[in-house]
């Protein structure tokens, strides 16, 4: 990753050169853009192919939150075809298309906002997120961090691929940019936006400490993504 220094200054620039861009509404994000949405995506492959590798062989039944078109479950699959995996994404679109690529696999597709989906109690051997709890406040992550350690099964794991800030001060950067652009949004405040307001890792793993989960690898990949797995203690 480059430094500190100029990875500020870059995204300084950017959030300047993008200060006029209204906030879209989540669903309508991503619907415009499914049909570029795996190339841009494909910045993360390596990170893709080491998050099925952090998974264990024994976990069968998986929930995804977030799961979009499936790119992480493309490669889970290839190391673990027989797995049961039930996708919960706001994106009807993405979903179909995920449906299209796994027609032969044990998948059961949810659209709805996976705050509002009920997890259960002891029911899933794993849960997956990657690239999307960036987008969510901290409250949210809590509440819903609760919800997966209840919703695991004893010793069930919680797999956590996610864009993560550098420090404190893109932390704050970027939340003061959301809560702005929030204020300025014709956008109701119960309707979910797509703008990044990451959490560093010190807080990140707080909030799953706090949730009752064990922290046991963090891995930092080529492609800048983090990998976070905690198992339900």
């Amino acid at each position: 990753m480059k430094s500190k220094a100029t990875y500020m200054k870059r995204l300084k620039e950017w959030l300047q050169s993008t200060s006029e861009s209204p906030l879209e509404e989540m669903n309508d994000f991503f619907t415009k853009r499914l049909d570029d949405y795996e190339e841009h995506m494909s910045v993360w492959k390596k990170s893709y192919h080491i998050f099925a590798e952090t998974l264990p062989l024994e976990c069968r039944k998986i929930l995804d939150l977030g799961c979009g078109t499936g790119l992480e479950l493309d490669e889970i699959w290839k190391k673990n075809p027989c797995i049961e995996v039930t996708g919960v994404d706001l994106c009807q679109s993405m979903l179909n298309k995920l449906l299209e690529k796994h027609p032969d696999k044990q998948l059961n597709t949810v659209c709805q906002d996976y705050f509002q989906y009920d997890l259960g109690y002891g029911n899933w051997d794993a849960v997956i997120s990657f690239e999307s709890l960036h987008h969510f406040l901290p409250e949210r992550k809590k509440e819903l961090y609760r919800k997966i350690y209840n919703g695991l099964r004893d010793g069930g794991i919680f797999i956590l691929g996610d864009y993560i800030a550098c420090c404190d001060e893109e932390e704050e950067l970027l939340y003061s940019v959301y809560l702005k652009k929030r204020e300025q949004s014709p956008i109701p405040n119960n309707c979910f936006v797509h703008f990044d307001i990451p959490l560093t890792l010190e807080h990140e793993k707080e909030l799953l400490k706090d949730a009752g989960f064990v922290i046991e690898k963090v891995l930092d990949n080529p492609d800048n993504a983090t990998i976070i797995t905690t198992r339900k203690g």
